[in-house]
């Protein structure tokens, strides 16, 4: 049970990775063909918030997605920025 407990936060981190590949690369594709689909920009900080910002911020830039939305290209760092804080402060603490 405690190796369970262990492997728990990486486990959410390879999920909502997951999620937040998907729901980018869904979103490109909603851009150009689907354009009432579109997933609120409110969902996407909102999984980025949760744990998929690496991903995100990754997925982004490799297909080009948001990369000329300043409120993405600085939102997305600014939130991996303290992601890297709360977890090092979390580590300092413990």
């Amino acid at each position: 049970m405690n190796d369970l407990l262990r492997l728990l936060p990486y486990l959410w981190l390879m999920v909502i990775s997951a999620v937040a590949i998907v729901v980018t690369i869904y979103d490109k594709i909603a851009a150009k063909k689907l354009p009432g689909r579109r997933t609120p920009e409110k969902i996407l900080f909102l999984i980025a918030c949760l744990g998929g910002s690496v991903a995100m911020y990754a997925t982004m830039q490799l297909i080009r997605h948001k990369t000329q939305h300043k409120r993405f290209m600085i939102g997305i760092p600014l939130i991996i920025t303290a992601q890297i804080l709360g977890i090092a402060v979390l580590i300092l603490l413990h």
